[in-house]
C-alpha cells in the first residue's frame, strides 16, 4: 500500500511541472501586452518601456521563467500588476465564497445523485427509472448559464425568495450567507447529480448482472443489504472516478456560477485577470487549480485502494 502511495505522488510531479511550464507560456504567448493596458490610450513609447521594466518583463524570456519558479516554490505568488497587492491576499479574500459554493453543491450533488441513481437501476424499466432518465438528461444538456438565469428570474425576480446578486459571508450572518448561496449551489447541484446520477445508474445495473448478486438474493438477504452491501460497493469503482471528476470541475465550473450571480470568488477572479492581463494571479490560480486536480486524482485513487484491495496489486 506504501509503494503505491508514493507512486501516486512521484506520478504527480510531471504534471505539476508541465502546467507550471503551460501557465507561463500561454500568459507570454497570448496578444496583448500589460504594459500598454496600464499605460492607456495616451502613454508613449518611453512610458510603456518604463512600465515593462518595473514590471520586470524587459528581462529574457528565460529569466523570467526561472524567477517564478522560485518564488512560487517558496509560497510566493508574488503581487497583482493592477492592484499591487500580493496573490495571496486576494486569493484569501475570494476563497470563502468558492469554498462554499464547490462544498456545498458538491455535497448536494452527491445525497442526490448516488441514492436516485440507484433507485433508477433498482427500478430499471419503471417510471421512476425513466423519471430519473429525464432529470438527468436534462442537468446534462441545459446550459449552465441559461439555468442560472432561469433559477434568477424564478426565485429572485418574481418570487424574491432570495438575493439576485452578492455573496454574504457566515461570520457576518448566517441567514444571509445561505440565501446568497442557495441559487448558485443549486445551479451546481443540478449539474453535478445528473452526471452522478448516469453514471450510478449505468455502474448498478452492471453489477446486478452478475452471479454473486442473484446468489445473494437467492439465500434470502433483503434488497437493502444487497443494495448497500454488495453492489453498491462493487460498482463503486466508476461513481468515485465521476465524483472526482466532478469535485475538480466544480471549482472551474464556478467561473460561469460566479459571473451570473455576480459572486465575489476566484472563478471572477481568474475571468477579471484574463481580461486585464494580470498574469501573476492568472499563473497562480492556475497552478492552485492543478494543485487541487492533482490532489482530487490522488484521492481518488487512494479510494480505489481502500474500495477494492485488487487494485493495490
Amino acid at each position: 500500500m506504501k509503494g503505491y502511495i508514493v507512486k501516486r505522488i512521484l506520478a504527480a510531479v510531471p504534471i505539476l511541472a508541465f502546467v507550471g511550464v503551460v501557465a507561463f507560456s500561454l500568459v507570454h504567448l497570448a496578444p496583448g501586452d500589460p504594459a500598454n493596458i496600464i499605460g492607456g490610450d495616451y502613454a508613449g513609447p518611453d512610458e510603456i518601456i518604463k512600465i515593462r521594466k518595473e514590471l520586470g518583463l524587459d528581462a529574457p524570456i528565460e529569466k523570467q521563467f526561472w524567477d517564478w519558479v522560485k518564488r512560487t516554490v517558496r509560497g510566493d505568488l508574488g503581487r497583482s500588476i493592477f492592484s499591487n497587492q500580493p496573490v495571496t491576499k486576494l486569493v484569501g479574500q475570494r476563497m470563502e465564497a468558492t469554498l462554499s459554493l464547490t462544498i456545498v453543491g458538491g455535497v448536494l450533488a452527491i445525497i442526490v445523485g448516488i441514492p436516485v441513481g440507484v433507485l433508477a437501476a433498482w427500478k430499471s424499466h419503471t417510471w421512476i427509472d425513466r423519471t430519473a432518465q429525464i432529470y438527468a438528461a436534462l442537468g446534462i444538456s441545459i446550459p449552465g448559464f441559461w439555468l442560472g438565469f432561469i433559477l434568477l428570474w424564478a426565485f429572485a425576480v418574481n418570487i424574491r425568495i432570495f438575493p439576485v446578486i452578492g455573496f454574504v459571508s457566515i461570520t457576518d450572518d448566517v441567514f444571509g450567507f445561505i440565501r446568497s448561496i442557495t441559487l448558485p449551489t443549486l445551479l451546481m447541484g443540478i449539474g453535478g447529480s445528473s452526471v452522478i446520477v448516469r453514471m450510478t445508474r449505468s455502474a448498478m445495473l452492471e453489477v446486478f448482472r452478475e452471479d454473486y448478486i442473484r446468489t445473494a438474493r437467492a439465500k434470502g438477504m433483503t434488497e437493502r443489504t444487497v443494495l448497500f452491501t454488495h453492489a453498491l460497493r462493487a460498482g463503486a469503482i466508476p461513481i468515485l472516478t465521476v465524483l472526482g471528476f466532478l469535485s475538480a470541475g466544480l471549482i472551474t465550473g464556478a467561473v460561469v456560477t460566479e459571473t451570473v450571480f455576480t459572486i465575489p470568488g476566484l472563478g471572477r477572479l481568474v475571468a477579471e485577470a484574463v481580461q486585464q492581463r494580470d498574469f501573476p494571479i492568472f499563473q497562480s490560480l492556475l497552478m492552485l487549480l492543478a494543485g487541487f486536480y492533482v490532489l482530487i486524482n490522488l484521492l481518488v485513487d487512494l479510494s480505489y485502494a481502500w474500495v477494492d484491495p485488487r487494485v493495490r496489486l
